[in-house]
């Protein structure tokens, strides 16, 4: 039988054989669904958020006292759509208990009826709304939570990328969740955002509906001698050898970022065949193979930015961590126009999630992007 590869690099969650150490990450999670807390969950992107939300709600605490849903919104830009998105993870989950259960969910979500039809070969009633069928979205939101809320088993809801419901076109969509959301006393919520700026922002600021209405959980860089014992053990077990010294150049050249340590360990792992060793220079080899498999999209994104756009990228990839973008001297040693351009070109790519700002220095968000940045120009 094919051992599968334990280093994992889609969204799917295979078991906690292949999640990594976050145990004080998931007692706190537990513990605020077991005692009723709300959860803001803040992480950069590819941390290992949405990980941590599939580990909690398959474990056995939440299998046996609670009924979990989760739903991603980074492809939503409705109300619609996130109601469209709830609808169906909820339809779903029910599809597979009793009749009964599916039932009571469309006794209470009545606008949502024209969304369950016959499947003309099994005979079964099955979900297929369209997009265009949700008529009226804030009444079948209500109508969403009053099932939530109707539930004999209580519910926790995860979502995912929460702070693209800002970019809603629809008014008052934070305020008319948070009127909902208040309410509830048989469901709890996690509250999982990548875009610290911006969840900081909805959580922490006064003017805003959710403003410390959830208990803050902040995802940090796995331990590095967790993250190390976790993937010897793997590579051991397939009878295969790492070193420490390749970790920890795969560890040092990412930052403790999970999802590109993944990345390049996932390939290591790959190109190791029984009773060989993973080393510095099968790792290096390896990384290049890496950022060639994704050149083709990162020449197709330049190509998409203005000059000065690119040049700041450029620049900024070559730093590594750049401070004092917009100064004179960076302007002069990187030959730019002038620090108003750099200024201009910054806040399109900072707002856009294409750099990172950490303690008024930046980054190349995509850290593969970084590193072919680097190395092409």
């Amino acid at each position: 039988m094919l051992q599968p590869n334990p280093f994992i690099i889609t969204a799917d969650y295979y078991g906690a054989e292949y999640f990594c150490d976050r145990e004080i990450e998931t007692e706190i999670l537990e513990s605020n669904i077991a005692n009723g807390r709300n959860t803001v969950l803040i992480s950069s992107r590819r941390m290992g958020k949405s990980g941590l939300i599939a580990h909690v709600f398959n474990r056995m605490f939440v299998q046996s006292n609670f009924k979990a849903f989760s739903i991603d919104l980074y492809p939503t830009s409705s109300l619609s759509e996130m109601v469209l998105l709830l609808a169906k993870e909820i339809t779903g989950a029910l599809k597979s208990k009793q009749e009964k259960i599916l039932n009571s969910f469309l006794a209470i979500v009545k606008s949502l009826r024209p969304g369950f039809k016959v499947d003309q070969v099994t005979g079964q009633l099955v979900f297929d709304l369209s997009l265009g069928e949700i008529v009226h979205p804030s009444d079948s939101l209500e109508e969403i939570f009053q099932y939530l809320e109707s539930c004999e088993t209580p519910c926790v809801v995860a979502m995912d990328e929460f702070q693209q419901i800002s970019e809603y076109p629809e008014q008052n969509v934070l305020e008319l969740l948070r009127t909902h959301v208040q309410k509830c006393r048989n469901t709890w919520f996690i509250f999982a955002g990548s875009d610290r700026r911006m969840m900081e922002k909805l959580f922490n600021n006064p003017s805003e509906p959710f403003y410390m209405s959830c208990s803050p959980l902040y995802l940090d860089t796995i331990d590095y001698d967790k993250y190390l014992a976790f993937s010897k053990k793997h590579f051991e077990k397939a009878g295969k050898k790492l070193t420490d010294a390749c970790f920890e150049r795969v560890f040092n050249l990412f930052e403790g970022h999970t999802w590109y340590i993944q990345r390049l360990m996932n390939e290591l792992y790959a190109w190791t065949k029984p009773g060989e060793v993973a080393d510095v220079p099968m790792l290096d080899n390896a990384l290049i193979f890496v950022i060639k498999t994704y050149a083709r999209t990162f020449q197709e994104q330049m190509s998409g930015y203005p000059e000065a756009q690119k040049q700041l990228l450029i620049a900024i990839a070559k730093e590594g961590i750049a401070e004092q973008v917009t100064s004179v001297t960076f302007c002069k040693k990187h030959s730019m126009k002038s620090p108003s351009t750099i200024q201009s070109a910054l806040r399109v790519l900072h707002n856009k999630g294409i750099v990172n700002k950490k303690d008024n220095a930046y980054s190349i968000t995509n850290r593969l992007f970084g590193i072919w940045l680097k190395t092409e120009y």
